[in-house]
Parts: C-alpha cells; structure tokens; sequence
C-alpha cells in the first residue's frame, strides 16, 4: 500500500482482535436525529455513512468527530479513499454530516464510531463496515496460486505470469519463509519473481510483523498490560518492569507526553516504574504509553462510568398563573447529565423556551419564570441510575377589575383604542361586539393588542359605520365580563371628486337649463346652505368677495336630500356667473365646498381693424380681440371687405382665422377700400366691428436685389421689376443706401433702369442697401439687401495658437469678398509644405489642418486673400509644446542646522513653452524613498529646511511648464549631513499684552414674532474682559427668579428662554452686560400671536 493509503488505515494503535469489542461511551443526551448504519461491501467499492443533527435549538454548529477502532481520529486521515462532507439545510434546520469511503479496501474494515458534541451535550453511535473480498490460498511454495492481496501496487506480475506456458514442476518443494528470512533485503523482489509470488508487499508485512515478534526487548522485563478498566472516580496503578534500571522513562497519553500532577503520580520500587492516577475521570479514557529510551509499550485504559442515582426526590408543586415555579432535585454523582420530562415529553430548553435548567454541584432545578396553567402536569427526573417524578397544579387566580371599559364617541375613519386593565395579569380574553366574536383577521380591518401584562387593548385602525355598537371583553377561564358602548359619528362631507368638473366649474350656455346636484355625507345628517358670492367694491379700488346666503325662488332654486343636494337655474344668464359655495353642519363638525357656475354666449365686436401696410393689389391689417370673449376663448376670425363707394361686404376667409392680422389680396390698384371683423367662440359668432378707416392699394416691391459688382469706392446694384405692375404703371425706381453707423442717403431722381452705380464710397466700408418702386398711388415698400457688403478681407486672428505635441491642429479662417477671392498660405516666407499641413478654401473661408502637431509646425503662417487688385493679409502665429527637459547643474550650496541651500539652472530644452516653475523632492540616504518638499516653485535657488539632524539627504528637481513635469529630475552628487550643532538661546523678552475691555454687544438683539404656547428664545453675543455680569429685564425691569423663564450664557452667547408664552409676555426686552470697567445694552421687541396667527 502506498504512503497516499496509509494516512488512515488501521495501524497500529489497535489489535485486530480488538476491533469487535464493544466501545464505552459517555452519558449520550438526543442529538442525532438520525444515525449511520453499518454495511458491508466488496473489495474496491464505495459506501457512504449519513448522521443528522436538528438545530431548531441551536445557538452554532455543532462539532462532529469520526473515529475508527477506540482512538483514530478520521479528520486528518482524510484524502482520495476517505471525505468528510457537512451541509445544512436553512428551511428545515438541519445539519447532515456525511463520510464517503471510496474504492475501499481489505483492512477499512471494522468498528467505527460518530460522536457529536455541543456545549455540554454529548451523543454517540457506534456501526461497523465488512469489506468482502475474493480469498486466495497463499503457498509458499513455487507452484503455489495467487494469495490474498491487499494491493497489487507496482510490483504486480499476474500478466507475465498469465503467458507463461504451465509446465510440469519436477523440483523438490522449498520452503520461502527460510530464503526469505536469511536474505538481504534487496533480493526480495527477485526471490519473488523466482519463485512466482505475487502479493510481495502483503508477503513483506507479515515478515516484518513475524520479525518483531521474534524481537525481545531489551529496555522492559515486564511490560504494561493491553488494557486496564477503572471505576470513575477510583484510582489506577500502570506498573512496568525495567531490564536496566538506569534507562531514561517517559509516559505519554495519546501521544502527549505526561508530566508530575497531583492528578499523576510517578513512584519507583526497585526495577518498577509506577504512575498512580487518582481520581480517573471520562476525560483520562485514554490510550498511555511509557517510552524507555528508544522502545516503547502501550495499553488502554476505560473509565467506567457508575450509574447515577436520586438521592433527593422532586416535591410536589401547587401555585396559580404567573408565579415562578422551582423543581429541585438531588443526584449522587457531581455534573452528571439528567433530563427532565413532563407528561412522558423531554422539555425543551433552548433559548426561546420557557423552561430552564440549572444544576449546581449535586442539585438540578427545572425552572418556569411565569407559569401559565398549561403548566399543569408530572414532571419527571431522569438519571441513569433512577428517575423522579412530582405532579404540577397551576390554578388562575381571583380576577379583580383595575380599570374598566369605558364608552366613546368616535370620528369614521379615525382608530378606536379600546382598554382595560385586570388582574392578575397576562391572562387572556376575547372580544365581542354585538355579541359576535371578532375575529383578528375582520373584513373592518380590526387588529387586536392584548395581554400586555394586565393590559388588554383593541384597536381598529380605521372605523366604520358597522363598528358602532356594545362591546365586551371576556377574560378566558372566567365568568366576569367587562362591556362598553362606542358611538360612531361622521363629520360631514362634500364630494364634488365625483361630479368629475375640471377645476369645480361648471359651463353652461346663455338660455339653458342648469342643474347641479353634490353628493354629501355625513352622520347624523347635515344641514346645507348655499351661498352665492358677489363682489363688492372695498377701499383702494378693490374689489372683495361677499358671500350671501341664497334665496331660493322660481328661477333659481337650491334642494337637499338624504344623500346629495342639488342647485337648479330654469333660464341661465349672463348674471348668473360666478362662485357657489356649499356649508354642510351637524353635531361632529362643519364642512364647505365651491364650485364655480359660467355662463357662456356668442362674444363682443372686435375693435376697430387698422390697416398697417398697403401693396399693390393687397394690405395688411391688424386689430385687438373683443373685450367680452363670451365667456368661451375667441376660436377665430372672419373677414369682410367692400368698395367704399359700395354697400356690399364679400368674405375674405371662408377658415376661421386664429391670429390678429390678416392680408386681404386681389384688390384694385387706385381703389379705397375698407374691412371689418367678426370674432368667432364655441357658442357662436358675434356681431361685426366697425369699419376701418379707407385705404388705397400701391404697387408691388422690386424682386431680385443683387450686388452687381464691387470696386473700392463703388458698388453697382441691379433687380428686376415687381412681380405685378398695377393699372397706374411704373415710373420709376428709388435707390436708398446708408454706410454702417451713419444717415441714408437717397438719389436725387429716378431711375427707370434696373441696374445703379453708387459711387463716393470709402474704402473697407460696409454698407446696406435698399430699392422702392414708384407709381401714381406713392412708394412701394423697399427691397433691401439681406447682408452688407463688405469690400476688404477682415483683419483678426492676431493671438497665438497654442497645441500639445501629437493633437490635431483645426483652424477656419473666415473671409468675404467679391468675386471669389484668391487664397494662399507661406510659412516663415516658405511655401507651405502639402505633406506636413494640409490646406482647404472654400468661397467663404480657408482650412488649415495638421493631423498629428510636432514641434517643428511652430511657427507663422502668413495668409494672404486677393480680389481682383485688392489683397488682404492675416498672420497666424501657431504654437507646438512638449514636456521640458529637467534642470541643470543641482548642487548644495550650503549646509547649517537643519537647513540645506540648493541653487540649479534652468533646463537647456524649455518644450518651446516658458518654465512655470520647478518641483523639489529629498531622500534619506538610508531609505531613498522621495517625498515632496515644494511645487510650482518659481526661482533657481531654494532652502530646504526642517531637516532631521542626523540624517543624511539626497535632492532632486524636476522642470515644469505649461504641459506639465519633465520625464526625468535631476539629482544632487552630493548628499548633505545634518549635523548637531551647540547654540545658546536667548529668550526674548515679551510685554504682556492687556485684554482687558469693557463689555461691547458683538451680535445685538432683533426683534422677534412668538406663537402663544410654544417655547421662544432671545439671543445675543458679547465680548469683555474680564467676564462680564448679564442682566435681563423686560420692559425695564430685571427678570429675578422667575421660573418661566431660563437664562444661559456659554462663551460670550447670551440666551434667555421663554417657556410658552403668552400674549402678555410680549414687550421690549433688553440684555444689560458689567464689568468694572463700563456696561452695554441692548434691545429687542417681542410679540407673541395667539395659535391661529390672531
């Protein structure tokens, strides 16, 4: 067998004969729920045992241990044949320990055992496992068969044997166990392969074992015994006979070596070695072992348990509920385990239980807290060695009323708390309303509260109608009852949500008939009235709101039923429009509601219209909404005009026109002309406006308004004839223009041609430009320009371009000009290079564009724009920055004290971008870990200082600029020593400086608003030296002992508290602050309002 299968076989810490006797186990207490079951199984196979704790009672897991034989551990034999598993199930609470003996083999089997342990529980099983395997008769002999083998391991020569031809074996027998005694131990193998012997390693153990038994000691005349028993408690002589009393002797318990205890006495009497234990216990069942230099024997010991028995037996117990019960019990034998039962049932003890146990020496007690009458029954004590047994009587006990029922009045919808209070306590009771039970899980959401000590209480979270009524209380197992009445009452209500009105209005039109009708609730039923609010004319020229309670007549009527009220109008008008408001009063409390009544009707005329522009066959006009829209938004508009020579209006619209303006169209040039308006709502349209005033139609704007051509101090412009040209034709054109910032200038005549030259224009001018066309009915309106005309290339982008090395350069560079003028690009007076900067022009602007910026792309590109024989220049300046290289030449200047001086110069390559400072780091030469001493320091000389004396320092520096550090820092050569050096300090003398000031207010006083009945604080703050003394008065006089009010000052803050004030608390109150050297006050109002702000 290999070192891998030896990790748990059996061994040799137990006798093969001793596997089958039975194993003495503690006092065992229920843990196990179910326990492993032994079983058989073929040689190779897998088994598996199963054991399961319950931890319904369980404050942690408990520890489990496998063992095989009387002492081998299992937990560290553990590996490819043998696996301990643990689970636990959380719904079911429990835990399941599981071994799995896999491909198992002859010597696994045995006696094993499973012990649970938690706290001072204790159980355990015992099982055992056959493993059955196919028996070969070993021979010594040459022509002898396979023998039984427990592995055939590497050495397995039953396939060369299965080849060779058998043949007829004419030798003499020999016996091997002789060759293999008097042979060297590496001639095994080949005595075996000689001889044909299969299971050499089986074959080598039993040689060895035959070997030691040969084996004599020398170090023992008489060795321990196999096995000794003692009684618990007893005492026990392990005696061992030495050969040669000078050798060194050791005793060990499992493994453990022993030393002198009172408990282990070690005694010699001549050649013999005596270790007396006294007083053995469960804990000193052990295997021993006693070492005498390098041999050693061994035995076992078993402690026997003695059965415990009752000397004191349980009393009789007879209480009432709630009084705290004690079962005693005495037992011959210190921390034995019992268990107690009542009616035949183990009591469970866990920490939710209302049972607890305690033992003291040789007395148990079972304990019950707060008995309840369930308690009633035969508890019972059981040992090992008896049991005892006593009956439990619990009585209630007389029921005495401490507090009563009492009836109540309640709001619907509001809880109901319902208490009583009795004793004794903890007793419990049901509910009754109506004599019918409540039950906890009521339709009415009832939720019951009782039993908190004498306590009982019923709450309904939210009441109804149907929780009026008699109600009683019935403690459970008495006759005595307690009743109490509960009156149900509904303020009254106004449930305008369900008229579903948008914002409570109600629309009606001019004429109709309107009836409203509210549902309201309420118990007892309320009173309704209905008012009417009108508005009435106040001071200041507002208007306020009157209500006046409404009278009820043939038009206008209001009516009230059981569960709605009702508003009726037979003949709707105009008046009628405004706020309804519904008061609703009955024995629980008061309740209003408005709705808002509108009445609707076609709407006013429209104002006058005004004609705001006139064209050449159409006008536009313009006019204000009407002043009464009906009471309904103006939906639109339609328009009619007419000849004023005529009396015939025509529609313009046949679609309601929603805006304020309109542009009536196809009129006659030279024609007055006027228009009207009606205005149009949902109700209808209205009556039409007053005519505007006549108007005659002008002709048509030119169309097409270009710039021909631009020179320096010229501009031609041409456009087309208007669109349509009237009955009264076209004289001619006007050409208006004006230089930005300056007056219009106007030609002197007209022009008939399409085309003008402006001349007298000064260069780089921007100007606007706008032309009328002119016939016999007046000016058109103008044809202007869209943008100014700009004749020179604008002059900006004069500031520096700055980019990190490797971005992308992406610069647009606007111009205007025309015709389309002519771009070119040079860089420091060289043509741009098309490879390194890529360059587009469009009509309106030119693309510089570098994909990938490098250092060398600094620099200034000059742009130049022609047009025609004018030209135009921009210089870009464009800037490429990279990290600066680190400083030059760092030295240490000087050394004193703890300061060191530093002095460098500047970084030969600044990255093309200025040196924004430098970053200082020191290391101590032991560690030469860099801390930070300075950033964004400016200048090239530094002192370092706060130096530990001592120390030895290196520097560093590193160069910043725009981008940021340099990569690498430059290092000092030399390190610099902060050495100790002798001074002599002279204390300088100091003036004690006066703080002494007389009392200045440094936060005064404000006045401040109270509400009656809630607390209200003043405060202020103060400085003097020394401490000044605060006085508070109000209205003059000082606040002397007077207990509603409480005065605090911490660290200067003066604060007087007012507890619930009143409205005659209020006044001036002033906080006056002494010292000897002057006084200050200061001074606040206080008013205290009533809690309803009156």
């Amino acid at each position: 067998m290999s070192n891998g299968e030896k990790v748990w076989s059996l061994g040799e810490g137990q006798a093969p004969e001793d596997l089958d006797k039975p194993v003495d186990t503690p006092p065992l207490s229920s843990l196990l729920i179910e326990r492993p079951q032994g079983g058989s199984i073929t040689v190779g196979g897998d088994i598996s045992f199963v054991a399961k704790v319950e931890a319904q009672d369980l404050l942690r897991k408990p520890t489990i241990k496998w063992f095989k034989g009387k002492w081998m551990d299992l937990a560290s034999k553990t590996g490819k044949h043998l696996q301990l598993k643990e689970t636990f199930d959380r719904r079911t609470k429990i835990h399941t320990f599981e071994m799995h003996i896999i491909k198992a083999k002859d010597n696994y089997a045995g006696n094993y055992r499973c012990e649970v342990t938690y706290k001072d529980k204790f159980d355990s099983c015992s099982f055992d496992l056959e493993v059955k395997g196919l028996l070969h008769c070993l021979s010594l002999r040459r022509t002898a068969k396979n023998t039984r083998h427990e592995d055939a391991g590497d050495l397995d020569f039953s396939g060369l044997l299965k080849h060779r031809e058998p043949k007829q074996d004419e030798t003499p027998e020999v016996d091997v166990w002789e060759i293999l005694k008097s042979a060297r131990p590496d001639q095994y193998e080949k005595i075996a392969f000689e001889y044909g012997i299969t299971d050499l390693r089986g074959l080598l153990k039993r040689l060895k074992k035959t070997k030691k038994e040969e084996k004599k000691s020398e170090a023992f005349a008489k060795k321990l015994d196999p096995a000794y028993q003692v009684d618990k408690g007893g005492k026990i002589r392990l005696v061992v006979d030495l050969a040669d009393p000078t050798v060194e002797l050791k005793w060990y318990k499992n493994g453990q070596e022993i030393r002198p205890t009172p408990k282990f006495i070690f005694e010699q009497k001549g050649t013999q070695r005596i270790m007396v234990i006294n007083n053995c216990g469960l804990n000193d069942d052990a295997a021993y072992s006693v070492a005498a230099g390098e041999e050693k024997c061994t035995t076992e010991l078993f402690v026997k348990e003695l059965p415990v028995k009752i000397t004191k037996e349980i009393e009789a117990v007879k209480t009432t509920v709630n009084e705290r019960i004690e079962l005693a019990c005495e037992v011959s034998e210190e921390g034995a385990q019992v268990k107690w039962c009542k009616n035949g049932v183990e009591v469970p003890t866990g920490p939710r239980s209302r049972y607890r146990v305690k033992s003291e020496g040789l007395k148990h007690w079972l304990i019950i807290d707060d008995a309840s009458k369930e308690d009633t029954g035969t508890f019972t004590l059981m040992a090992s060695g008896g049991t005892s047994e006593a009956k439990v009587q619990v009585e209630l006990k007389p029921l005495k009323i401490i507090q009563d029922l009492q009836d109540m009045t309640v709001l619907l919808g509001q809880p109901l708390k319902m208490h009583c209070e009795i004793f004794p306590g903890n007793v419990p009771g049901r509910w009754y309303r109506n004599g019918q039970l409540i039950q906890s899980n009521d339709p009415y959401s009832i939720h019951l509260f009782s039993c908190f000590d004498r306590n009982h209480r019923l709450e309904i979270v939210n009441s109804t109608i149907h929780d009026a009524g008699d109600y009683t209380f019935v403690p459970e197992g008495y006759s005595q009852s307690l009743c109490a009445k509960v009156h149900i009452v509904d303020p009254p209500r106004v449930h305008l949500e369900s008229l579903n009105f948008p914002d409570n209005t109600v629309t009606i039109v001019a004429g109709n008939k309107l009836r409203v009708e509210i549902p309201i609730s309420g118990e007892p039923a309320p009173r309704v009235v209905w008012m009417k609010g009108e508005r009435v004319s106040a001071d200041l020229g507002q208007n306020k709101l009157h209500w006046v309670i409404l009278d009820s007549g043939h038009r206008v009527r209001a009516e009230t039923f059981s569960d709605h009220t009702s508003l009726t109008i037979d003949i709707a008008e105009k008046e009628d429009t405004g706020n309804y408001k519904i008061v609703l009063q009955n024995e629980a409390g008061e309740a209003g509601a408005s709705i808002k009544v509108k009445v609707v009707d076609i709407p006013d005329p429209p104002e006058v219209p005004l004609v705001t522009e006139v064209g050449g066959d159409w006008c536009s006009m313009t006019w204000e909404p009407p002043i009464y829209d009906g009471g309904s938004p103006i939906l639109g508009y339609f328009i009619e005009r007419k000849k004023k020579q005529s009396s015939r209006w025509m529609r313009l619209n046949f679609d309601l026109n929603k805006e304020t303006t309109f542009e009536p169209k196809k009129m006659i040039e030279g024609v007055p002309y006027e228009v009207r308006v009606f205005a149009v709502n949902a109700i209808g349209v209205s009556k039409p406006s007053e005519p505007s005033k006549a108007f005659v139609p002008l002709g048509d704007e030119p169309t097409m308004l270009v710039v021909d051509d631009v020179t320096d101090t010229t501009v031609t412009m041409k456009w087309r004839p208007p669109d349509t040209i009237g009955a009264a034709g076209l004289d001619g054109y006007l050409v208006e223009y004006c230089i930005e910032g300056s007056k219009k200038v106007t030609n002197k005549e007209l022009t008939e041609k399409t085309k003008y030259t402006i001349t007298g224009l000064p260069p780089e001018a921007k100007i606007l430009v706008r032309v009328r066309a002119i016939n016999a009915a007046g000016a058109s309106t103008p044809r202007t320009l869209q943008h100014s005309i700009l004749i020179r290339i604008p002059r900006h982008l004069r500031q520096t371009y700055t980019r990190k090395v490797g971005e992308a350069v992406n610069l647009v560079i606007p111009f205007m000009g025309k015709p389309r003028p002519k771009v070119s690009w040079l860089k420091e007076g060289q043509t741009v290079d098309p490879t390194q900067v890529t360059i587009r022009n469009t009509d309106c602007d030119s693309i510089i564009f570098i994909r990938k910026a490098e250092r060398k792309h600094s620099g200034k590109y000059d742009m130049k724009v022609e047009v025609e024989n004018h030209v135009d220049t921009a210089i870009v300046d464009i800037q490429i920055v990279d990290l600066p290289g680190p400083p030059q030449c760092v030295k240490i200047d000087e050394v004193w004290g703890g300061n060191v001086a530093l002095d460098w110069t500047p970084p030969k390559d600044n990255g093309n971008a200025a040196i924004t400072g430098y970053t200082i780091q020191k290391a101590d030469k032991k560690t030469m870990e860099w801390y930070t001493c300075i950033e964004h320091y400016h200048r090239t000389c530094i002192t370092i200082t706060e130096l530990v004396v001592g120390n030895e320092y290196y520097f560093r520096i590193y160069s910043e600029n725009m981008v940021g550090l340099s990569e690498g820092a430059t290092q000092t050569k030399d390190s610099a020593l902060i050495v100790k050096e002798g001074m002599q300090l002279k204390n300088p003398e100091y003036i004690d400086h006066d703080f002494k000031e007389p009392p200045k207010f440094t936060q005064p006083l404000i006045n401040t608003f109270a509400i009656a009945g809630y607390n209200a604080t003043l405060n202020c703050s103060v400085r003097a030296n020394p401490r000044p003394k605060v006085i508070w008065m109000k209205n003059k006089i000082a606040i002397i002992d007077d207990p509603r009010y409480r005065m605090f000052s911490n660290q200067g803050v003066c604060t007087l508290e007012i507890r619930k004030p009143s409205p005659y608390d209020g006044g001036m109150y002033s906080c006056k602050a002494i010292n000897y050297l002057g006084d200050a006050l200061v001074e606040c109002k206080l008013e205290v309002k009533g809690q309803f702000g009156l």
